[in-house]
């Protein structure tokens, strides 16, 4: 059993993933900002905790990490407002990595988007700039820590029933369920062997575990 903190456990994909970890052995920690929200998480069979990391400094998300074995990212500011999405979609996730670091967690799993990278291509008057920029410093940054990271990268999201199948590497203009992405997510924290990969998929044909034992 390991001990599993999840940044942004109100999420849609969060809330599919916390009962999944529950129910592989894992003990959970849903992060939220809002406690009026920690009833749906603790449905999940999730331990409630809250804290905004937007507002926390890193000795302050540390605090809140410290104890686990592992962090998966699944947190975003949910679009709109370009300062809060840098504040939140790159400043907290990357004191995040700095506070797993700091408080001894060497397996990071962020959920981040097919695509994303410094040569996203997305112009800046496009609505969509700052969240790609943000999850590309954020994810560059991720690839220059001494974590054990992985960062997974799902086409669009569907609320489409998971089909626990997969196609690796993924195709841009695809889907995949977030009850997939889910599962992505149980499949891969435990892996030593996915460590520094980037994980682009959607669904497909291939199921999960046998697509990621193809990857290492």
């Amino acid at each position: 059993m390991s001990r599993i903190a999840v940044i942004g456990g109100h999420g849609k994909v969060a809330l599919l993933l916390a009962p999944l970890l529950v129910a592989d052995g894992h003990e959970v920690t849903s992060i939220i900002r809002n406690p009026e929200h920690a009833a749906d998480v603790e449905a999940t069979g999730a331990t409630a905790r809250v804290a905004d990391v937007e507002q926390l400094d890193t000795d302050g998300i540390a605090d809140v990490l410290r104890g686990h074995d592992a962090v998966v990212w699944s947190a975003g500011a949910g679009g709109g407002d370009p300062e809060r999405t840098y504040a939140v979609d790159r400043d907290a996730a990357i004191r995040s990595m700095d506070a797993a670091g700091q408080a001894g967690v060497q397996r990071y799993v962020m959920v981040s988007y097919h695509g994303a990278g410094q040569d996203h291509g997305v112009d800046p008057d496009d609505a969509f700039h700052a969240y790609a920029q943000a999850k590309a410093d954020a994810d560059t940054y991720l690839k220059r820590t001494d974590l054990a990271w992985t960062i997974l990268g799902p086409s669009r999201l569907s609320q489409d029933p998971g089909s626990g199948r997969i196609a690796t590497p993924g195709v841009k203009d695809a889907a995949v369920s977030r009850a997939n992405v889910a599962a992505v997510i149980v499949a891969t924290v435990d892996r030593s062997g996915l460590t520094g990969q980037t994980i682009e998929f959607n669904d497909g044909d291939t199921p999960i575990a046998e697509a990621l034992a193809d990857l290492g």
